[in-house]
């Protein structure tokens, strides 16, 4: 099933006030985005801002885990929410 877009920014925006309250992979975060904290508030709602949070997120199972139990998602959640946002549409290699 596919989420809407409307539902993956809200929970892009849950991943991203998530992000904003750990300590430790915040900074990890903005250094592999380039992002300053500002660009955190001003960018939250452009839909491609968000789309790059979830692809951070995505990146380690364990943060997904994390993520997803602190919030009663299911893990795939994230996944499907950054294929609803710009950018996210899943590749076929063939």
């Amino acid at each position: 099933m596919r989420i809407s877009a409307d539902g993956a920014e809200t929970l892009a925006l849950q991943a991203l006030a998530w992000l904003a309250g750990n300590d430790e992979l915040l900074p990890v975060f903005l250094g592999a985005t380039g992002a300053s904290e500002a660009d955190l508030r001003a960018r939250a709602a452009e839909p491609e801002f968000l789309g790059s949070v979830l692809d951070f997120l995505t990146m380690d199972d364990n943060w997904v885990m994390q993520f997803c139990d602190s919030h009663g998602l299911d893990y795939e959640m994230p996944l499907q929410a950054r294929m609803s946002l710009p950018g996210g549409a899943q590749v076929n290699w063939t």
